[in-house]
């Protein structure tokens, strides 16, 4: 069975945000309250810009419902969370089509390889029809990882060799689903380069394929970011953004560590949303993320 989000934040829950539950849990609203609840947010990687912002809405609505217990302020809190994840445009990924494209973006390490997995098997017991492209030609071993998760999910891989144009191996991906009757292709890319050309380039020549070969292609371009890299996976996925358009994120390793917080910086400081979590190691373990499951999940 399957890891649910709620299972795989109990490092979250039993560490900083049970701790927060507990300075909210009783007594009066004090100083020393928004003190530590304030210190609690940046420790759990929710990030400075969008803690200030959380405790300065929670300050006013303190004012102006007349709050003065730390409970009601528990309760309040979870409510601006909530609030923070409601950005939810069409997620393309899921409308009909003949072919839908998918970008899967990341560095090396993230996760990356084991998500495409992971999100191959989770569209294929939906009925999609999946293909892979190992458009990662920079590294031998990341074409084979794929390949070896192809066969875990039972899904075709098409690959190129080595050190070959990775443009030119996701035109044989389309081509190959156009042939052979497969509606959902997922492209995979490099991570880091190893040579003189520019990852941002590389990238952004495989958008450009995609884009030439298929209508509106392509459709999603999903980043992994690696949980346990905090604040530092925000730099990151800015610059993926600004090259390749990035439209959503998949979260990976949220079950090894404490800093679920990260999703709510994801939000408030890229404007993208979250549309996986990885919920642990097996290939079943991808969930989509649900705002309200994964506030619940942070506390209870």
């Amino acid at each position: 069975m399957f890891r649910s989000i709620r299972d795989s934040l109990s490092r979250t829950r039993n560490t900083v945000f049970g701790q927060i539950a507990n300075v909210l849990g009783t007594g009066d609203i004090t100083d020393e309250t928004w003190e530590d609840l304030e210190a609690l947010l940046i420790q759990a990687d929710v990030g400075v810009p969008t803690t200030l912002e959380i405790v300065e809405a929670l300050r006013a609505r303190v004012k102006r419902d007349g709050l003065y217990k730390a409970d009601q302020l528990l309760q309040a809190l979870k409510d601006e969370l909530r609030a923070i994840l409601n950005i939810n445009p069409t997620f393309e990924l899921e409308e009909p089509r003949q072919l839908t494209v998918v970008m899967i973006v990341g560095v090396n390490g993230s996760g990356k390889t084991t998500s495409i997995g992971k999100l191959a098997q989770h569209y294929q017991n939906k009925g999609k029809k999946v293909i892979l492209a190992a458009a990662d030609t920079f590294r031998a071993a990341a074409i084979d990882q794929l390949v070896i998760w192809g066969e875990r999910a039972n899904v075709p891989v098409i690959a190129g060799q080595p050190g070959g144009d990775p443009g030119a191996t996701a035109y044989d991906g389309i081509r190959a689903a156009r042939a052979r009757g497969y509606n959902l292709l997922i492209v995979d890319t490099a991570g880091r380069l190893h040579t003189k050309y520019n990852l941002m380039k590389e990238l952004e020549k495989v958008y450009g394929v995609c884009r030439k070969s298929v209508h509106a292609a392509p459709h999603e371009v999903l980043l992994v970011l690696d949980a346990p890299t905090g604040q530092n996976a925000l730099t990151q996925a800015q610059k993926f953004k600004e090259s390749v358009k990035v439209t959503g994120v998949i979260l990976t390793k949220l079950d090894s560590t404490a800093k679920g917080g990260m999703v709510f910086a994801i939000y408030r400081e890229l404007g993208l949303p979250v549309r996986f979590i990885g919920t642990g190691e097996k290939i079943e373990d991808l969930a989509p993320f649900d705002a309200a499951t994964f506030v619940d999940g942070l506390f209870s």
